[in-house]
């Protein structure tokens, strides 16, 4: 038992470190939603953070994972101050997003995806599981392209070196 459970440990721990994997075009062009209903492609807020470390979380207000994890993602902004946080909803409505925001006094920048997770968004990046969080560097390289609830621990140590190289 002890040998299975090892191996799915070194699985687990190698998927999360086969990193290498980078924003599609289509992903980088795909138009996002703002808080004030403009449209914002992907590639213009990553370029708008260059300069700062930023953890992305793809999520919606009725995700029960999503919600279960807030603990973990604020304890990680407290943790985290120098770090730029961004919000990708995959809600239904933008009314359901607004909601969940206020809700959860989510603090960071919001921007949601009409389509969900099976729209244009959520194909060209690859959005198959939420919560999801990507971190990107100050370069605008993503270091982390897939990572899950169950990943803070492995998140915080990468944004804590990720801030302490400046």
């Amino acid at each position: 038992m002890k040998n299975i459970a090892l191996i799915f440990s070194v699985i687990l721990f190698a998927s999360c470190q086969a990193q290498d994997k980078q924003f599609s075009k289509e992903a980088l062009s795909q138009k996002l939603v703002s808080l004030e209903g403009n449209d914002v492609d992907l590639g213009s807020i990553i370029k708008r953070h260059q300069g700062k470390t930023v953890l992305i979380e793809v999520w919606a207000s009725w995700c029960s994972d999503c919600v279960k994890a807030m603990p973990l993602l604020k304890d990680t902004q407290s943790k985290n101050p120098d770090v730029d946080y961004v919000f990708i909803s995959m809600d239904k409505t933008a009314d359901a997003w607004k909601k969940g925001i206020e809700k959860h006094a989510l603090t960071g920048e919001h921007y949601w995806t009409p389509d969900g997770m099976k729209g244009a968004f959520g194909k060209a990046a690859d959005v198959d599981w939420i919560p999801r969080y990507i971190i990107v560097d100050a370069a605008g390289k993503v270091i982390v392209y897939r990572a899950i609830e169950k990943d803070f621990e492995k998140i915080n140590t990468i944004l804590k070196q990720q801030t302490a190289k400046k």
